[in-house]
């Protein structure tokens, strides 16, 4: 079951508090209204809100991966 608390829509605060790094899996900045999820990744620092459509949802494990660390991750297995 998907975490509710893992999923947000960028509004003005949030967008003050993560545009200034941008999305950390695209690079691109949030806008207005996006969905964003806290997701795990090979960058530093633990888990950060990336766009959702750059995530991927493990229902083992109930969290988000950055796409590219998932499809890596399941390769090596």
């Amino acid at each position: 079951m998907k975490n509710p608390n893992l999923k947000i829509i960028m509004d003005l605060e949030k967008l003050n508090m993560y545009n200034a790094e941008g999305c950390p899996s695209c690079g691109k900045k949030f806008s207005l209204g996006d969905m964003a999820v806290l997701a795990c990744g090979f960058w530093e620092g633990g888990a950060k809100y990336i766009h959702e459509n750059e995530a991927i949802f493990d229902n083992k494990t109930s969290i988000y991966y950055e796409r590219r660390c998932y499809n890596r991750t399941k390769e090596e297995k």
